[in-house]
């Protein structure tokens, strides 16, 4: 399913429970895999729009079906991969990123959906700030006793590159804070970019010493601020804006703007076209007027992000798996170009799915040289929409059109419209493989019994054997996000896997050993040597103790996305505990899958994912060849020294003192965990006026019940 196949769907209010369930699984995997192409393999194949556009069908769908509430693979980290050259820095505050808005539309659902949680009427004060969404590299700078001590990049949002030697060539970055009311930890986090003037400069000196030309100012930022060698660093003249922080030993405000204020008193620069604004009238207004004047800023922007500036509220709104609830980043309209579409190539995914890709006559798009697109799937390109209708006006695509092409946002584009009347005459419709390109497998579309309704994603049937699928597994495994080797690379892993060297998670860690006894040691061979070998086998002993989320998340289970592996890694503690409760629920039905399918955010699509991942006997092997290697350990909770640390907790009935929301939302603050569903493994149920079965249910159970002024004299808030 595609954005495209949203364009007119069919009303949340109309569809049945089973067409609702039908589209929510099938939405679940399109949002994974998006997801996977974007943040694992660095190949996104849908702009941010449509992404968007999916997530809140999604979302739609939950509103009006409770039951399907689900939030697996919905959060990911956005920012530069953490580089093999750099040493990693874990942030005390993880730097998230923000949730974005395409048009005034969202705005102003943004605002509502604020005062809905808060419980704030239409017409009572609610302040926003609104600045200019710098298109450059996130930085967090970390102070103590007012000196600059290290500076890191977002990295995956829990970890990045430590950059401080780089950080400290940048003029605008000082190495002392001014005044005497710095925090005794001050971690500063803001943008690094280069002016459109500098960047034109720094292409001119590449291109006369014979280098390629950056791509556009934001590449040629995160170039320069990553770069070995601090000199280089030092010759091209980054700037910096301060926007926000991460650990504080003491908030010298209460509100956004004053935060921003005392940055620029310390002696950071902050945007001077930051503005308070008290209506989506105003935020609107200003949004309009930095878009009138963006090509006059001298800098590149790529939109305007609003902040609740009450920073009580912001602590109340807290945050959903991917971003503040108290920040948007509203995004200035996709650009469009019109070129050739010479080729269509199919690359197999992780998960098998073909995905075809447009090869494009290069072109210009918003100041980006593009030449690859997205077709997104087998009926896209033959002008069918998810609902079976024609889309294009049930124009095909076809290899020699003129195509319309749209970018928003740093992905690649998607190929939009064809330019019907420039079609050649001895043009073919495109016939898409029914056989895997890598492994020759059949590639098909399963066709769900229920609906009799084709998936849009034709997939290889080899599994294992393709090494299309393997080699991106183990990609997978390595990445960012999950075991994170260093030295470990795509490349290294084609290279291994060719050899046969790695052909299962578990080689990894039998690699070194392998090789001490082995004919052709690995540092003997071209590419290699003694040191980087040596570095890469110190790497992997550094991963055979790994937190259990990141263990969880590399194992690639359809699904089962960083947030969803946090959830399960809370929950169960153990891999153990999970791999128990996955073989007990393999009819899914019981107890166990009950209990399973009760774990906030965890629906019964992931629940599936999970049980049919464990029922395959070769990923059982796996697993156990696994875990000889390697010891996953459990991650700490939120909070570890409040009451409710650690218990599952549910909420029933109509809350009148706070939201659901801020309800979920002050649990996971501290240490709970929040279930859908009351269990016999649940520990507190806070029950309002009009709770029903749950209410039963727990006394049933014999779980704790309380109301809402038992819960908050339990946690010490009121």
């Amino acid at each position: 399913m595609s954005a495209d196949k949203l364009s007119d769907p069919k009303s949340v209010d109309r569809l049945t429970p089973q067409e609702a369930r039908d589209e929510h699984r099938a939405l679940a995997r399109d949002i994974a895999e998006h997801d996977q192409r974007y943040y694992q393999e660095d190949a996104p194949t849908v702009s941010d729009a449509d992404y968007d556009a999916l997530r809140q069908r999604y979302e739609a769908l939950e509103d009006r079906f409770p039951e399907l509430r689900s939030e697996e693979s919905l959060t990911q980290k956005v920012g530069a991969k953490v580089s093999e050259k750099f040493k990693k820095i874990r942030h005390r505050v993880p730097m998230l990123s923000l949730a974005n808005g395409f048009t005034d539309e969202d705005v102003q659902e943004f605002v509502e959906r604020i005062r809905r949680f808060l419980q704030i009427k239409d017409g009572a004060p609610l302040v926003f700030t609104a600045e200019p969404k710098i298109d450059g590299l996130s930085l967090s700078l970390r102070y103590e006793h007012g000196r600059l001590v290290s500076a890191a990049t977002r990295g995956d949002g829990a970890e990045g590159e430590d950059v401080t030697a780089n950080a400290r060539t940048v003029h605008d970055i000082p190495h002392v804070l001014k005044g005497h009311d710095v925090p005794e930890i001050c971690e500063v986090r803001g943008e690094v970019y280069l002016s459109h003037a500098d960047f034109a400069a720094i292409n001119e000196r590449q291109e006369a010493a014979g280098k390629p030309p950056f791509a556009n100012p934001r590449n040629a930022a995160a170039g320069s601020l990553r770069q070995l060698d601090s000199a280089i660093t030092a010759s091209r003249p980054l700037k910096f804006f301060a926007y926000a922080w991460g650990e504080m030993s003491a908030m010298p405000s209460t509100t956004q703007h004053g935060m921003i204020a005392a940055f620029n008193s310390f002696g950071l620069k902050t945007n001077p076209w930051t503005k308070l604004c008290s209506s989506v009238e105003e935020m609107l207004a200003h949004y309009h007027a930095i878009e009138e004047d963006r090509a006059n800023l001298g800098y590149d922007i790529d939109g305007v992000v609003y902040k609740v500036d009450d920073l009580s509220l912001q602590e109340r709104l807290g945050f959903v798996s991917r971003s503040p609830r108290w920040a948007l980043a509203h995004k200035f309209p996709a650009q469009k170009a019109v070129t050739v579409l010479e080729d269509i190539e199919i690359f197999v995914g992780r998960t098998g799915s073909l995905n075809p890709v447009a090869k494009l006559k290069p072109v210009t798009v918003g100041g980006v040289v593009v030449s690859n697109a997205t077709l997104h799937n087998e009926d896209y390109i033959r002008g069918i929409g998810g609902d079976g209708q024609p889309i294009r006006n049930g124009v095909d695509i076809r290899i020699g059109d003129t195509v319309v092409v749209l970018r928003a946002g740093d992905v690649i584009p998607k190929v939009l419209d064809v330019v019907l009347d420039k079609r050649p005459a001895d043009s073919k419709p495109y016939v898409f493989p029914t056989r895997c390109p890598v492994c020759d497998s059949h590639a098909v579309r399963e066709v769900n019994p229920r609906t009799g309704r084709e998936d849009s994603v034709r997939r290889c049937t080899g599994g294992l054997i393709c090494s299309a699928q393997a080699r991106e597994r183990l990609k997978h495994f390595v990445s960012r996000n999950a075991f994170d080797i260093e030295g470990l690379g795509g490349q290294r892993i084609e290279e291994l896997y060719d050899e046969k060297l790695i052909l299962q998670p578990q080689d990894i860690f039998t690699l070194a050993e392998r090789n001490a006894r082995g004919l052709q040691r690995l540092e003997n061979r071209e590419g290699w040597g003694g040191t980087s070998v040596k570095n890469l086998f110190n790497a992997i002993e550094a991963r055979r103790s790994i937190d259990l989320n990141r263990f969880i998340f590399a194992l690639g289970i359809p699904h089962i996305g960083e947030t969803t592996a946090k959830l399960l890694a809370r929950h169960f503690g153990s891999f153990e505990a999970l791999r128990e409760a996955a073989k007990a629920a393999v009819d899914h039905e019981g107890e166990t899958y009950d209990d399973l399918t009760s774990i906030g955010g965890i629906g019964e699509v992931v629940a599936d994912a999970i049980v049919e991942f464990f029922k395959e006997a070769h990923n059982e092997t796996m697993l156990d060849a696994l875990l000889a290697q390697v010891k996953p350990t459990p991650i700490e909770v939120a909070l570890t020294d409040t009451p409710v640390a650690g218990k599952t907790v549910v909420f029933t009935g109509s809350l009148e003192q706070m939201t659901r929301e801020e309800a979920k939302a002050m649990a996971e603050r501290l240490g709970a965990k929040v279930a859908g569903s009351v269990s016999k493994k649940t520990d507190i149920v806070v029950a309002g006026p009009g709770a029903g079965s749950k209410l039963d249910k727990a006394r049933e159970f014999g779980v704790q019940v309380m109301d809402e002024d038992g819960w908050f004299a339990l946690v010490g808030r009121k």
